[in-house]
C-alpha cells in the first residue's frame, strides 16, 4: 500500500538574481514495509528530495501527499505534529545529546512526540526497543563511551521509539567503516519489515543497495532509473 506520494515536486533556489532548480518535477511512491534508495551524484537533488517530503524545507511547487495529507499547504504547526508522531529521522552522524544516557535519550523522543504513555510504560518501551538494536545492555551509558556503530543503533532506537510510519535515513552509514555500515543497514531493513514501516534512505555507497527495495537514481534535479 502506498502511504507516501509526491507528485511532480519542484524546488527552486534564488541567490541574488540567479535561479537555480534543484528538483524538476519528480514523481514518486512509497509504500509500506519497504526500503527505497536514492542513490546519484553529489548535487543530483537525492538529499532535497528527502528533506521535502521529510516536511523539513518546502517544495516550490508539487504536491507532498502523506495518508491523505498535502503537506504542501498545511501551515507549519500542522507539519511539525505529522513530523514529531509520524516521522523517524537517522542522519549521517548520530547526534546524541552528550549530557543525556542511552536511555535518557529515548525518553526526551517519547516526550517529545508527545506520547500517551505512561512513565513506567515509558521506561518499559524504552527497554523493548534497546532490545531490538541490541543496545539493552548500554541504556546507561553515555554517548562518549560508545562507538560508531553503537552510537547509530541509539539514533536508529530513538528515530522508531515513538513508532513512525515512515522512517528517513540521510546517509546513515556515511561516517562507519564497512562491517558496520553492513550491520546498521540491515537493522534498518529488520525493522521496516517487522514493524512495517515506509523507508527512505539517500546513500552513495552501493555496497548497501543489497539491503533495500527499490533502487531510484537521480541525475540534474529528476529520476533516470526506478528499479
Amino acid at each position: 500500500m502506498s502511504l507516501f506520494t509526491l507528485n511532480e515536486v519542484k524546488k527552486t533556489f534564488t541567490i541574488g538574481e540567479v535561479k537555480e532548480e534543484i528538483l524538476k518535477g519528480v514523481n514518486l511512491s512509497l509504500r509500506e514495509g519497504e526500503v527505497t534508495a536514492l542513490v546519484g551524484a553529489s548535487g543530483s537533488g537525492k538529499s532535497t528530495l528527502l528533506t521535502i517530503a521529510a516536511g523539513l524545507q518546502s517544495a516550490s511547487n508539487g504536491q507532498v501527499i502523506f495518508e491523505g495529507n498535502n503537506l504542501s499547504q498545511m501551515e507549519e504547526e500542522g507539519i511539525r505534529k505529522i513530523r514529531a508522531n509520524h516521522f523517524g529521522f537517522i542522519f549521517q552522524f548520530a547526534h546524541l545529546v552528550p549530557f543525556l544516557t542511552v536511555e535518557e535519550q529515548l525518553l526526551l523522543m517519547l516526550d517529545v512526540s508527545e506520547s500517551k504513555l505512561k512513565k513506567h510504560e515509558q521506561k518499559s518501551e524504552v527497554n523493548r526497543i534497546l532490545q531490538v538494536v541490541g543496545m539493552e545492555h548500554r541504556k546507561q551509558a553515555y554517548p562518549s563511551s560508545l562507538s560508531g556503530g553503537e552510537k547509530q543503533r541509539v539514533a536508529i532506537a530513538r528515530a522508531i521509539i515513538h513508532k513512525p510510519k515512515v522512517l528517513f535515513a540521510d546517509e546513515p552509514t556515511a561516517s562507519l567503516d564497512s562491517k558496520r555500515s553492513k550491520d546498521v543497514m540491515a537493522l534498518i531493513r529488520e525493522i521496516t519489515k517487522t514493524l512495517n514501516i515506509t523507508t527512505l534512505v539517500v546513500t552513495h555507497d552501493e555496497e548497501m543497495l543489497v539491503f533495500v527495495d527499490h533502487i531510484i537514481k537521480m541525475s540534474d534535479g529528476l529520476i533516470v532509473q526506478h528499479s
